[in-house]
């Protein structure tokens, strides 16, 4: 009895100093790679495993991609990627963690020839969360058959917990420079011109590489206002650029649901579904480009994944949106005063071969 009071207290003892080395390591750095590193490094020596890795969802791809290991060969940690949301749905479904004692043939496990040669027998998956959202997973591994018992299961979990917060806050740190950088130079450049076709450019282009998204759009009220006038775009091929007009009658224009998703079947508000479902794109972000507070276009951002933006990103992009319409209104009330200055220097000319 005495023996399994001191492994217990051992194993506490353990398990605390891990998350008292990680809390300490997350208050100091703000670089989420040396994080990362340190929690898959104390999953492995505190539970005695061959290896750890963690792995986050792509954006681009909805796969998955290793952002930091210990323990692993290249050749196995970059094997055939698994689709991220139909593992981690699996994972919820089975009660948040997915435990296999023989990962070379349970069909829950993929890759099993490469678990053999990596000399892998045991795994243990637990979901990372950052914003209520399942982002990736944190798996352990190990050499010999092994039965993760309930403590060993919350401990990863709580482990991945601590992942998830740090990739939370690396993110909006990284977030807010960015944000910051970018609003700073599309100003610059929106400052720097008055060729509205130049203007258009920069905020389909610049966006669309800042948010590394599939592809952008502008399009301008035309002078009935009845239709959508295609005036610049980024990341589109000409097949869905030439898909067709689109009428402002079969868009909200007021925007009051700035987020489409495309889904499976169409749905009410969302044009040219076919054309959309072939180019792929799975999600819509549409901002209304304003004058003062008329709307005189719409500036629409494409995704070829179900991403979701935080809230402070889609308002830094409603903000450059608002740039990019104050932009356009004073290129053309330039444009305005060109033709009025001509207008009246050629008036004057007349007026002179009078006398």
């Amino acid at each position: 009895m005495e023996d399994i009071n001191t492994s217990f207290k051992t194993f506490c003892e353990a398990y605390f100093k891990t998350f008292c080395e990680i809390s300490r390591s997350m208050q100091q750095t703000f670089e989420m790679e040396k994080v990362l590193d340190l929690i898959v490094n104390s999953a492995t020596r505190a539970m005695a495993a061959k290896a750890s890795a963690l792995f986050l969802k792509s954006n681009e791809t909805d796969e998955f991609m290793p952002v930091a290991q210990t323990g692993l060969s290249d050749t196995y940690v970059h094997a055939a990627p698994t689709s991220a949301r139909a593992q981690i749905a699996d994972i919820l479904k089975q009660g948040g963690y997915l435990a296999i004692k023989d990962a070379t043939h349970d069909p829950r496990a993929e890759n099993h020839d490469q678990k053999v040669s990596e000399g892998i027998a045991s795994m243990l998956v637990v979901p990372v969360i950052a914003d209520e959202t399942p982002i990736g997973t944190l798996c352990l591994y190990n050499a010999t058959p092994r039965e993760f018992v309930e403590s060993e299961i919350q401990f990863l979990s709580a482990l991945a917990d601590q992942g998830g917060m740090a990739i939370q806050k690396a993110r909006f740190i990284r977030r807010k420079k960015n944000h910051s950088d970018l609003l700073l130079t599309i100003t610059e450049n929106l400052n720097s011109t008055l060729d509205i076709r130049h203007i258009l450019h920069i905020m389909s282009s610049e966006i669309a590489e800042a948010f590394n998204v599939k592809g952008t759009s502008v399009r301008l009220l035309d002078e009935q206002r009845k239709e959508l006038k295609l005036m610049s775009s980024y990341g589109l091929s000409e097949a869905y650029l030439n898909k067709g007009p689109v009428s402002a009658d079969t868009l909200d224009l007021s925007l009051s649901r700035p987020i489409q998703r495309i889904g499976q079947e169409n749905v009410e508000g969302i044009d040219y579904f076919e054309e959309k479902k072939k180019e792929g794109i799975v999600t819509l972000l549409n901002l209304p480009i304003k004058v003062k507070e008329e709307v005189i276009g719409i500036f629409r951002i494409y995704l070829a994944t179900d991403r979701k933006f935080p809230e402070d990103t889609v308002n830094l992009l409603r903000a450059l949106t608002r740039l990019g319409g104050l932009a356009i209104n004073n290129a053309s009330m330039y444009l305005q005063l060109q033709s009025d200055k001509e207008n009246l220097e050629k008036e004057i000319w007349s007026h002179r071969s009078w006398f």
